[in-house]
């Protein structure tokens, strides 16, 4: 056990090495990397702040991207998010009394479009979310859903680092 007095400092905690990035691939390719945010501004356009966040937590979550869920995590947080919400998500079907019926059926949405291990998102799924949303605000959701996934190909493709995201930093 360590104690800590006014006269001492806390151990240093021994953490593994940060890895470095495969590819800076935006730094070779800054046509694809600048249509990609313009993409993704277009793509969040009308939806709620707090929303887009989980579902762009929750699509990380699933194609383990670090580097995107430290930036949304930040983001998230930076909306309103609740810290214990975004804990949370990795779990949400176990967790739904955490969230809003609107926000389960975007999650469900987000898994579905996701992970695609049937080759397609299924009916019920789908029917959930449109009874929930807009026409239009589901389309602008199913688009960010299909955005943050091809950031995190991006991200897990070329092992961007995480941890020095700062809100506001991106696009």
């Amino acid at each position: 056990m360590t104690t800590t007095t006014e006269d001492t400092a806390p151990a240093e905690v021994d953490y593994a090495p940060e890895h470095t990035p495969r590819l800076r691939w935006a730094e070779h390719v800054p046509e694809v990397y600048k249509a990609m945010v313009r993409l993704d501004a277009a793509a969040r356009r009308g939806l709620d702040a707090k929303l887009l966040e989980l579902v762009k937590v929750r699509a990380s979550q699933l194609n383990r991207c670090a580097f995107c869920l430290d930036m949304h995590s930040k983001d998230a947080l930076a909306a309103g998010e609740s810290v214990e919400r975004i804990v949370q998500l990795g779990a949400w079907e176990e967790s739904a009394h955490f969230y809003t019926e609107k926000e389960l059926a975007a999650l469900a949405l987000t898994d579905a479009v996701t992970v695609l291990t049937d080759g397609f998102v299924p009916d019920a799924v789908y029917e959930k979310a449109a009874a929930r949303f807009e026409e239009a605000e589901l389309a602008q959701l199913i688009a960010a859903i299909t955005v943050i996934n091809a950031w995190n190909r991006f991200g897990v493709t070329c092992r961007m680092t995480p941890g020095h995201y700062r809100p506001g930093q991106h696009g």
